[in-house]
């Protein structure tokens, strides 16, 4: 018998292309009891889990993590990014400009696409896990594959944990019924309990792309590292525990060896999203989505070679100047005159002005196009397709170093984080400084971590998130998480908004 109707999202799932091995054998008739008893079909069922990191894009929103609106929504609520309209440009309905003074409300696309994508995985493994339920494979065999799926799950209700809270919690592929909320205190508990039950199973091994121990060590060192702010429990020494079970990762040498084209190849990446342009991959065009729609004549003499770029998502001012111009990691933005690489000119605009970025940005509401330094983190090169070809990094060793620094100096051991921040400064080719404090802290992750999609979350333990900024007054402290998308309330009507926003 054919897999269930009820079961038909496996099937859509199963169509996707594999997060592990993108040239692998897909399969398009799935038996009941019949599939996934070889491992290769184990790793088609699996691979269709991570696939899912994807994200999609349908009539209703556009839910990828690298760009349209997932990454948007963490970039554009921190002290890091913002989206001003430029002209005509870039309004879309206020919804940026609502992200950049926090008064987002509960019909904001970013809003609803950072749901959507979240659960979608969810669902998708849910569905996974029912088919491995129905496979003759023996208890000792489904064991590890359940580990793997539910600490991929735990990573993606992690994030709806720092982003929403008080989310449903949804297991079982087979239960039609309407889920309630659950409350941050126990999506927090999910989390932990599903990820530490999973990590006797994982491998110990460096796997790329793969969820291994060490990942899910690294994801319960985040949990624990932004607990405090999550439930009010602050658990410092907990996530120095996890981050030291990490092992096998080393920094590149090369900061920037980890934003490359072929940077599956550096040592420091724990997990990231694989991408590639030529097996169908979709999703992955951040690149183009922050430069000036002339910027491919600064890497392109014809200009031909390289796609268009839209002129959207730019630093905000003082991001570009908190580095020192010694920092070798300031070149992860682009500032400046634009030389066209044809005649070595300044490009000029179609304003008859320079293309010129400039840190300054007049406001939000009305940029001029040339306004706001870049995101330029990522490899952009002659001869790229409008879907890239670099891997999408999640979690890489930085991370690792920087949470134990930050733990020891919320400890009182301050001099117990000099070697971890000598490490990350040293690359950079920055000095240590003479004191370790949260302050330092604070700015050097902002450094590290520039455009990398994590920013909204420090500010947040910070609690500079709650202060004035650019654009920017005070912020209410329930804005810490995000509502609820006001079309899920409306289908679902056992759900609570979340405290503080409007119902409607």
């Amino acid at each position: 018998m054919k897999i269930k109707i009820t079961a038909a999202l496996l099937v859509s799932m199963l169509f996707t292309i594999s997060c592990t091995n993108l040239n692998e054998d897909l399969y398009d008739k799935v038996e009941d009891g019949n599939f996934g008893n070889t491992p290769k079909e184990v790793d088609a069922l699996v691979g269709g889990a991570y696939s899912s990191l994807r994200g999609f894009a349908d009539g209703i929103s556009n839910n990828y993590p690298t760009s349209e609106y997932v990454f948007f929504l963490e970039e554009t609520v921190s002290d890091e990014a913002t989206i001003p309209t430029r002209g005509t440009n870039w309004y879309d309905g206020g919804q940026y400009q609502d992200a950049q003074k926090h008064t987002w409300k509960p019909d904001n696309r970013l809003i609803l696409s950072a749901w959507r994508y979240n659960y979608t995985g969810i669902a998708k493994i849910n569905s996974i896990i029912y088919q491995v339920d129905k496979s003759s494979l023996t208890d000792a065999a489904k064991a590890p594959i359940y580990a793997e799926l539910k600490a991929l799950r735990a990573y993606y209700y992690y994030n709806l944990l720092d982003l929403f809270g008080n989310v449903p919690i949804v297991v079982n592929f087979e239960d039609t019924s309407l889920p309630s909320n659950s409350t941050r205190k126990q999506v927090y508990d999910f989390v932990e309990k599903e990820l530490l039950d999973a990590i006797p199973h994982l491998t110990s091994n460096v796997v790329y792309s793969k969820f291994t121990k060490n990942v899910a060590y690294s994801v319960l060192a985040r949990l624990y590292l932004n607990s405090e702010a999550f439930i009010g429990t602050a658990r410092w020494q907990d996530c120095i525990n996890m981050c030291q079970k990490v092992t096998g990762y080393t920094l590149a040498p090369d900061f920037f060896a980890n934003f490359a084209t072929q940077n599956e190849k550096s040592p420091e990446i724990i997990f990231s999203i694989p991408y590639d342009q030529k097996a169908g991959t979709v999703g992955n065009y951040m690149n183009s989505m922050s430069c000036h729609y002339l910027h491919k004549l600064t890497i392109s003499a014809s200009g031909n070679d390289y796609p268009w770029s839209a002129n959207g998502m730019c630093a905000q001012p003082g991001v570009y100047s908190a580095f020192a111009a010694t920092d070798k990691r300031r070149k992860c933005m682009v500032a400046g005159d634009q030389i066209n690489v044809a005649t070595g000119q300044v490009i000029v605009m179609d304003s008859g002005e320079p293309l010129t970025y400039t840190e300054e940005v007049t406001s939000v509401a009305d940029a001029k196009e040339n306004q706001g330094v870049r995101l330029g983190k990522y490899e952009m090169k002659a001869g790229e397709q409008w879907e890239r070809d670099h891997d999408f990094v999640l979690i890489r060793y930085a991370e690792i170093l920087m949470m134990q620094a930050e733990c020891y100096v919320r400890l009182g051991a301050a001099d117990l984080a000099k070697p971890f921040v000598q490490q990350i400064t040293a690359r950079a080719g920055e000095e240590m400084p003479a004191v370790i404090d949260l302050a330092f802290i604070d700015k050097e992750l902002l450094k590290e971590f520039t455009f990398e999609g994590r920013r909204r979350t420090d500010n947040i333990r910070f609690g500079t998130f709650f202060g004035s900024w650019w654009e920017k007054g005070p912020t209410e402290k329930y804005r810490a998480i995000f509502p609820i998308p006001s079309t899920v309330l409306t289908t679902n009507k056992n759900l609570v908004q979340n405290p503080g926003y409007p119902v409607n």
